[in-house]
């Protein structure tokens, strides 16, 4: 059991609002040849020993399903010890006991507390650990306030005054787990571009891109005045500050200056998302643009994938992807970095899921959450709307089926079978809670559903969009039950049942929703959208026909929500409707991605029109401008314009398809993707014949490689083609 013999320590008095650090003194006795720091929270901490921070990594121990498990993390301290050392460890509210989990998990696992041990192993053999217990000592830090809705207060004047003995804490040890997911860092600095006076005769801070994390600045200031920052996305048709789409979230910062140190300080355990930073108070009006810069933070994938194109619009909506990616996945993949909510929501992770393992390598990050999700779903197998939960409602289609769709996604991705291992259980779960509803698309979609959420074609204050919602369950039902019975081939289990139930399921779709004619009942974009993605019905052809049209038809524009706008460039290009997936991401007027992009967006919009065209926004409820799900036309971009996608029967890119589909409204097209096995390049440019194809295979793998109408099955090297039109 990990840290057994180390006991859970706290205040003996709640700290109220204020962040207690613990201390103990540690000599070491003998000539050092290697010491280990094992730590971890029922909060965030933050360990320093001789006043130097252990690691690199920040928001430790991260977010999981607290109730279930709690990471635990090593550190090699070594070369920080001397003879006498003092390790103090800051601790924070973070996730799990301030607003943010409505101190739900309290209760379930123990107070706000620390568990660490230290172990030195000596050059002479012998081994000594200073676990935490009753002889750590505690006092009030300097920070007053943290929460990671609201901020953080700072007070450079508090000193330590009293040390009071640290108390155990009635913990659960069961529910300490090895380190899993990636760890969450530090990985850019953004200087301010900017220092304006608004309208209002505000002084703003403009860091020219969206990012999570948080503003690091100079110190200035006498004893007592305060550094009061507050945050926001973007600014008013006025161009004055702009966050009450924050709702409650306060996301303020405060610094207490002590009138003797002139240094940087940013917050510890609370983060922001945010473009512009307005000085609310600020102690003298010499203003510096050195003096301020974002701190970018979120969890330290490997960066694998990269596109470009001739459009420059169409490369900036690919750079909001990536930064709408780096801003929600800070270890958990939220659906928002800035207002009172930042959840793991599984209908978004499941839509985006594709693109991110095409953006970054994500394998262990979606293997920790998944982990969670398993651990997280009630005892029928239905899963929570978000994850980590605590006490949500859940069984939404779409939502809850990203307990089978990001299994699968990773699987193909990466190869590893170990995770449909891991999830199998839970993804057949999930199929049998929908499917023991009852036996027709009625009892399937009962319950709250999310729909298609966000749907352009919604009743005027709705925000759900005008498709089916049966049709919307019975489709994510079949697509649920196929993809159990892919992985479980690959695994080697018996899904004769999941076999029958797929047949039953889309038998019901037919009689329910397709007309005699063959097309759909439900005359939505993303009804067409689904049924050609889920394999839904039997005429395809004139079901994609009719789908192009729809788009046309309304000024080759999307109509779509969450759910279609997900799949939609996919069923319109795999049915011979490419140019009109290359009209959507075109299009220029609203609603469309590059309406945001020319809109001065850096980050993906939650709202086709967050920001509207008179320059008024969509709403003050629900209008986050870094919500990544609509981010998800990236795979499109790497899937179909470069071509390059992965072969589910050899996952992982160990056999690779290429298939580029030029369009002539752009010059030229390229992507790459480092895989296991190397970096995967396809690209393509107009010429006097038609396209010149250049591809490039890694050593080790095969790849058929399309161009028109010929096959070309090949391994690895580089490859020249010419596409004649």
């Amino acid at each position: 059991m990990l840290l057994e013999n180390a006991k859970f320590i706290t205040t003996a008095t709640p700290s109220a609002d204020a962040c207690p650090v613990f201390a103990k003194h540690v000599t070491a006795k003998k000539p050092v040849a290697s010491a280990a720091l094992q730590i971890t929270a029922c909060g965030l901490y933050e360990a320093h020993i001789n006043g130097q921070r252990v690691g690199d990594w920040y928001f430790t121990p991260g977010w999981t399903a607290y109730k279930h498990r709690i990471q635990v993390q090593t550190y090699d301290v070594t070369t920080m010890l001397q003879e006498e050392n003092e390790i103090r460890i800051l601790l924070g509210k973070g996730w799990y006991a301030s607003s943010i989990s409505r101190g739900s998990y309290e209760p379930v696992v123990g107070p706000n507390s620390i568990i660490a041990a230290l172990t030195i192993l000596y050059q002479d053999g012998t081994q000594e650990t200073t676990v935490t217990d009753e002889s750590w000592k505690y006092t009030e830090s300097g920070i007053r306030y943290s929460d990671i809705y609201h901020g953080e207060t700072f007070d450079a004047t508090v000193m330590p005054l009293e040390w009071h003995s640290a108390v155990v804490a009635d913990c659960r040890h069961d529910v300490l787990v090895p380190q899993e997911g990636e760890p969450i860092r530090q990985t850019e600095v953004i200087p301010a571009v900017n220092i304006f006076i608004t309208p209002k005769g505000e002084r703003v801070i403009d860091f020219g891109q969206e990012v999570t994390g948080y503003v690091c600045f100079r110190t200035v200031g006498k004893r007592g005045e305060r550094i009061l920052l507050d945050h926001a996305e973007v600014l008013d048709k006025d161009g004055n500050f702009y966050n009450e789409n924050y709702r409650k979230a306060k996301s303020q910062v405060t610094y207490i200056a002590n009138g003797q140190e002139d240094g940087f300080y940013h917050p510890v355990f609370s983060f922001q998302g945010f473009r512009y930073v307005r000085l609310t108070e600020y102690p003298t009006d010499e203003l510096y643009v050195g003096d301020f810069y974002a701190i970018v933070v979120h969890s330290d994938m490997q960066r694998t994938g990269f596109f470009s194109c001739s459009d420059m619009l169409v490369n900036r909506l690919y750079q909001n992807v990536i930064w709408g990616q780096r801003g929600n996945f800070l270890d958990i993949p939220t659906d928002c970095p800035q207002r009172d909510e930042r959840l793991g929501w599984t209908g978004d992770a499941q839509v985006f899921c594709r693109t991110a393992a095409y953006n970054y390598n994500v394998n262990s990050f979606f293997r920790k959450w998944l982990h969670d999700l398993a651990l997280e779903q009630g005892p029928h197998g239905d899963v929570p709307w978000i994850v980590p939960a605590f006490d949500p409602p859940s069984g939404a289609f779409a939502w809850g089926d990203a307990a089978t769709v990001c299994p699968w996604e990773i699987y193909r991705a990466y190869g590893d079978k170990r995770l449909l291992a891991d999830q199998f259980d839970s993804m057949k779960k999930w199929c049998d809670c929908v499917y023991n509803k009852g036996k027709s698309p009625a009892e399937w979609g009962g319950g709250h559903q999310f729909g298609d959420w966000l749907g352009l074609d919604a009743e005027e204050g709705s925000y759900r969009g005008a498709t089916n919602d049966l049709l919307l369950a019975t489709a994510f039902l079949a697509y649920s039950c196929n993809l159990v019975i892919k992985a479980g081939r690959v695994l080697g289990e018996d899904v004769t049942a999941y076999e029958a139930r797929l047949k039953e399921v889309k038998e019901a779709f037919m009689r329910e929703f397709v007309t005699a004619n063959g097309l759909l009942t439900c005359d939505t974009q993303t009804a067409y959208v689904v049924a050609l993605q889920f394999d839904m019905v039997q005429d395809k052809a004139a079901c994609a026909a009719h789908l192009a049209e729809l788009v046309k038809g309304n000024g080759n524009k999307l109509k779509t929500g969450f759910i279609g706008t997900a799949y939609m460039m996919d069923a319109l290009s795999d049915n011979g409707y490419a140019d009109v997936a290359y009209s959507l991401l075109l299009q220029k007027e609203f609603p469309s991605w590059l309406y945001s992009v020319r809109k001065g967006a850096t980050t993906i919009w939650e709202h086709w029109d967050g920001l509207k065209p008179d320059g008024s926004m969509w709403s003050k409820d629900m209008n986050s401008f870094n919500h990544y799900a609509y981010g998800a036309v990236a795979s499109w971009l790497y899937g179909t314009v470069a071509g390059i996608r992965p072969d589910e029967e050899q996952p992982g890119y160990r056999h690779i398809h290429i298939k580029p589909v030029p369009d002539p409204r752009l010059a030229w097209a390229r992507a790459e993707l480092d895989t296991a096995y190397g970096r995967i390049k396809s690209g393509w440019e107009r010429c006097a014949e038609g396209y010149k194809i250049s591809v490039s295979i890694p050593d080790g793998t095969t790849a058929d490689i399309t161009v028109g109408e010929q096959v070309y099955t090949v391994s690895g090297g580089e490859y020249h083609y010419t596409l004649r039109i």
